[in-house]
């Protein structure tokens, strides 16, 4: 029995052997182009001089500037006033319970809360 089943693993080897054979090589094909070496020149420099439409991340270059509805200088204030409260450097873990006792927490406006 295993050498009947030995035969046909061969025969079935070879069959499919015979069958990737199959195909036929035809050479190399000449390329055939409607533009001329000029053309097809010109247009390899302007695309190596021009933006990479490929790329990501930090070398796609800078990101688009977005509108804003509020003032620099109103940006700046908020953020003076926020380095400078009492309770910047406040670190969570350094509590009981990992929670600020209300004596150190400063109550904020409501254009701030809500990122206004």
């Amino acid at each position: 029995m295993k050498t009947s089943k030995i035969i046909a693993a061969a025969a079935l080897s070879l069959l499919a052997a015979a069958g990737a054979q199959a195909e036929s090589y035809d050479g190399v094909h000449q390329a055939v182009s409607a533009a001329s070496r000029g053309d097809v020149n010109g247009q390899a420099v302007v695309a190596a001089h021009g933006t990479n439409p490929y790329a990501e991340g930090s070398s796609a270059g800078a990101a688009p500037v977005l509108a804003s509805s509020r003032d620099r200088a109103a940006v700046e204030a908020e953020a003076m006033a926020t380095a400078h409260e009492p309770n910047q450097n406040l670190d969570r873990k350094a509590f009981v319970n990992s929670v600020v006792p209300s004596q150190y927490k400063i109550e904020r406006s409501t254009s701030r809360q809500a990122g206004l």
